[in-house]
């Protein structure tokens, strides 16, 4: 149980408070033997390393940087080859358990303390290929706990924007705004949610930081924030709290597949990802069905109350959440072995790096490359508008549904709210086909030593691209009461299910087309994407007053079908243009 919760925050506390030796790591017990366990680690001179720190070249020796869907490819970092590098004197000592059968630190040092060749760094890494720290070489209960978390989180998180939907009507009559303003409710949490990552993700990036802590810090304030929320005497606080809950919810909906990423293997990430995609998308369909029955009975505010309800378990989970980033447990490997070793010729690389990385380049890359890929590379540019479009179009229905099933179908809320399920049975339905182009197409052509080209892995986008404006023509020109509400519904899964396939088609384009970029890349998608959901979610309502659901749903269309154009071009033509590109490696 020790090892199960020994890199996890309550472990962390209980370390602090005086339980060190409970949870201690491999580092500090005195049956450690560093010479033996770091055999083929890296030993590089000290003008190599100033070299990388002054940005002129890298270690030549260093790991390539490979797809994270090289075949084999488990995480564990190949030992190099030790003909290459000095040998270090293995020196192995007999010692002894302390009578309290307890690491003796003493005894530990002794071991770490071992006869460095002068002028040689020795750079910190796993264990081997096996090493237990390695998230990828977790026990699957363990990988579960990391699954459970962030899936729960996602889907409180993501409900906590769309549950506020269902009260919109009660917002308008309580303070007196109309049908736009109170729709800031959502759109602002939704344009919350993109601004975040342009800070929370730099900071995971961090080696001392890791994802834990962003995560911890972020739903603390979260839920902290949601009981003002739920008590705001006049529109515009609660506006600018839906706003912040938008924010400091961010982090787990941004670096939660990275994380899932961490503990899954090459071949099981695509599925890990659309797990996530899963109950991201259903969260919100899942918020509005309990709103659509407990605000009638209960109020508009419940449905804030809901917020903290949801999320208060999650913070209590992230508790027992484990690291899951390789950079921050290596770091605080090398931290472990500096200290009981008293010698500092132990290095991590990407922590010399960030040593070497000002804050003024930490908000260049935040803030400013997010915004110079998208402009000045046509083809990153069209996959982030073409994201928010059908973000927008996604969003655009918990303003739709309640005038259209409602008004048309004289449904209660509590109904409307049991057809938001239809999107969770729609990006179900669509992971059969998704996940089979994985395991026949992608996973066989990797296991041939083959691996697809980046415009390869958009051919679910091809035909979802077609089906976004046919489910939004059925949906706008069935709503009728002569015609059975199951026909708009059809529309609408239609839709869902396509989205979430050309959402996960351009993450993966834009990852495996650009990869020293990836970080950014995701940023400036997510920024762009909550942007023209936020618009989506504005222009809802005086689009259905000035055309009506037919023609307002119709222009929409319309706008997804020119983008079918785009997205048959990056198909057929995208590795032309990425030759062109200036981010190309």
């Amino acid at each position: 149980m020790s090892s199960f919760l020994s890199d996890t925050p309550l472990a962390y506390a209980l370390r602090w408070l005086g339980a060190r030796t409970l949870f201690s790591f491999p580092e500090e017990r005195d049956n450690f033997d560093l010479a033996t366990a770091g055999e083929g680690w890296k030993r590089v001179s000290i003008v190599q390393v100033q070299k990388v720190l002054n940005g002129f070249d890298e270690i030549h020796d260093s790991p390539p940087v490979v797809s994270p869907e090289t075949p084999g490819l488990e995480g564990s970092v190949k030992p190099t080859e030790q003909d290459e590098l000095p040998q270090l004197p293995i020196e192995t000592q007999s010692t002894q358990h302390g009578l309290s059968g307890q690491p003796d630190l003493e005894s530990a040092r002794a071991h770490l303390c071992m006869n460095e060749p002068e002028g040689k760094y020795v750079m910190v890494d796993w264990y081997g290929a096996t090493d237990p720290a390695n998230p990828l070489n977790w026990p699957k209960r363990k990988k579960f706990v990391v699954y459970f978390i962030i899936l729960y989180i996602s889907v409180a998180v993501y409900m906590s924007g769309s549950i506020y939907s269902a009260a919109q009507s009660e917002v308008e009559e309580v303070f007196g705004v109309s049908a736009t303003v109170s729709s800031l409710g959502l759109g602002l949490y939704v344009l919350g949610y993109g601004v975040g990552p342009m800070f929370w993700s730099p900071l995971s990036e961090i080696p001392a930081v890791g994802r834990n802590i962003p995560y911890l810090a972020s739903l603390t304030l979260f839920v902290l924030v949601s009981i003002p929320t739920a008590l705001a005497a006049n529109i515009a606080s609660l506006l600018v709290l839906r706003f912040l809950q938008g924010f400091f919810g961010s982090p787990v909906l941004t670096t939660g597949g990275a994380s899932l990423g961490d503990v899954s293997s090459a071949y099981g990430k695509p599925y890990a990802f659309y797990s996530l995609a899963l109950f991201s998308l259903g969260g919100p369909a899942l918020g509005n069905t309990i709103a659509g029955y407990s605000i009638p009975v209960l109020g508009w505010r419940w449905s804030l109350w809901e917020v903290l309800l949801a999320n208060g378990p999650g913070l209590v989970l992230l508790v027992f959440l484990p690291e899951t980033s390789a950079t921050n447990i290596l770091y605080r490997r090398t931290l472990r072995i500096r200290t009981l070793s008293q010698k500092e010729i132990y290095k991590f690389e990407p922590e010399m790096e960030a040593n070497n990385t000002t804050v003024l380049n930490r908000l260049h890359h935040a803030l400013i490359v997010p915004w110079k890929l998208n402009i000045l590379d046509p083809s990153i540019a069209f996959t982030s508008i073409y994201c928010g479009l059908v973000y927008a179009i996604f969003y655009s229905f918990f303003e739709f549904f309640p005038l259209v099933y409602g008004n048309i179908y004289n449904m209660t809320l509590g109904e409307v709210g049991l057809i938001f399920l239809s999107v969770i049975i729609a990006v179900g339905l669509a992971g059969m086909p998704y996940c089979a182009f994985v395991h026949f197409i992608v996973n066989k052509s990797i296991k041939n030593d083959n691996p697809m080209t980046p415009e390869g892995r958009l051919l679910p986008s091809l035909f979802a691209s077609v089906l976004i404006p046919a489910g939004t023509l059925i949906f706008a020109w069935t709503s009728r009461p002569d015609i059975h509400w199951i026909v708009p519904t059809i529309g609408t899964m239609l839709v869902s299910g396509s989205v979430v396939m050309i959402i996960q088609s351009v993450f993966v384009y834009i990852t495996l087309a650009y990869p020293r970029y990836t970080a950014s890349l995701f940023s400036g998608n997510g920024l762009i994407r909550s942007s023209v959901a936020f618009a989506g979610v504005l222009w809802s309502h005086p689009l259905y007053d000035a055309l009506g659901v037919n023609w307002g749903m119709t222009l929409m269309s319309g706008c997804c079908a020119i983008c079918i154009i785009g997205i048959y071009v990056l198909y057929f033509f995208g590795h032309k243009l990425r030759a062109r590109s200036k981010f190309t490696e």
